[in-house]
């Protein structure tokens, strides 16, 4: 395709509008889980290690199958990819509610990561394959969108649902919402890249370009993981009910800065949406770590939101500057590899630094790892990136 048709295409094309639909219903069906999966395991006998090897061993296993997936993008087709792994996700969600043992949920964990690590890593990709590239900053902004309103309701319901239900109909409703979405997932109007480029190297695992920030968000992450691990027991431990809200609010906030600053990114460079999104992160979890009431609470998540929103999706839109079309599914791959091996590694190390000194201090030191992002979009990230820009 010449780059000036590609220029004029409009963003809202049925292939983009249908993958926003299938993102949003995976996502909704993923993130009911995310604070609700601790409860489970706690329930079952986990203690605060236990809980965080359930998240770890979820991580692990969508970093290993990442890769992977990007290849098997690039070089078997987008959609394949996308049914394969959502059809383990399905299962691994199913399953939860037949096998209540601790021992097995980890297993499982570890299943259900292969599914999703393969189907997010190629429902971006198809996302990006219907971008023009003149507004790839507003499109992967939009795209985000779908992302945070499930952040924003999803939480909230599956919470609500094991509060006045149990968690057999919150499996239940999570694998429907995924089935839905493999369902939609055949609306998709899909032709494969032909690949005309034959010196493109062959098998590589992972796309140079995206190598910087890639690294950035990997320590973004980590305050992610300590928050979808933690922050419903921490909140616990202060007294505080309904701790769910505290998602909706820092979804809605992603609602608002993921395609604001897209178009920021755009229009003025990645300096003007990184820098802000990762000092809002580093406020957030000094916050965090003094929160002592509700109100703090959602001080914390609407900062946080404003922040993860901006720094993410700007991650994200670098990590594809300038990457051949045959090579988006790699790009795509680098990027969700290091984001979930933050959060695994969130999950599994705080895990155990909570257990000795308690969640508040847990959190400030997340923190830290939000101030290295910063230094090292200075130092690695922020000069190879502007140089690229005026090219």
């Amino acid at each position: 395709m010449e780059k000036n048709a590609q220029n004029n295409e409009s963003l809202w094309t049925k292939n983009f509008i249908v993958i926003n639909v299938i993102n949003l219903l995976i996502f909704f069906s993923f993130q009911m889980l995310l604070p609700t999966l601790p409860l489970y395991a706690k329930k079952l006998g986990g203690t605060n290690s236990i809980i965080g090897l359930v998240t770890g061993a979820f991580i692990v296993s969508s970093v290993f199958i990442r890769p992977l997936s990007g290849l098997f993008l690039d070089k078997l087709g987008r959609k394949k990819v996308f049914i394969v792994g959502l059809l383990i996700f399905i299962l691994s969600v199913f399953s939860y509610s037949l096998l209540p043992f601790i021992g097995i949920i980890l297993i499982i964990r570890f299943v259900h990561g292969f599914g999703w690590g393969a189907t997010s890593t190629a429902s971006s990709t198809i996302a990006s394959d219907n971008i023009p590239k003149n507004r790839f900053g507003e499109g992967m902004g939009y795209f985000s969108l779908t992302s945070s309103l499930a952040m924003a309701i999803a939480p909230v319901i599956g919470l609500f649902v094991i509060s006045n239900y149990s968690f057999n109909v919150l499996f239940f409703t999570s694998t429907i919402l995924a089935v839905l979405g493999l369902i939609v997932s055949f609306k998709l109007e899909y032709k494969n890249i032909e690949n005309k480029d034959e010196s493109k190297p062959k098998g590589s695992l992972y796309e140079k370009v995206s190598i910087y920030p890639s690294i950035i968000i990997f320590f973004v992450t980590v305050t992610y993981g300590s928050l979808t691990s933690f922050l419903p027991l921490y909140a616990s431990q202060k007294g505080i009910q309904n701790i769910g809200i505290f998602f909706t609010v820092y979804a809605i906030s992603l609602f608002i800065s993921r395609p604001l600053f897209g178009k920021i990114i755009d229009k003025l460079g990645f300096d003007y949406a990184v820098i802000p999104g990762l000092i809002c992160v580093i406020a957030a979890m000094i916050l965090l770590s003094m929160a002592s009431n509700i109100q703090m609470f959602l001080i914390t998540a609407f900062i946080y939101g404003i922040g993860f929103g901006a720094a993410q999706s700007s991650l994200q839109t670098m990590s594809m500057v300038g990457v051949p079309p045959l090579r988006l599914g790699a790009a795509n791959a680098t990027f969700l590899t290091a984001f979930d091996c933050g959060i695994g590694l969130g999950a599994i190390v705080l895990g155990v630094v909570s257990s000795n000194i308690g969640y508040s201090k847990m959190y400030l030191l997340a923190g830290i790892s939000a101030i290295i992002a910063f230094i090292l979009y200075f130092i690695i990230c922020r000069k190879k990136i502007n140089v690229k820009e005026t090219t």
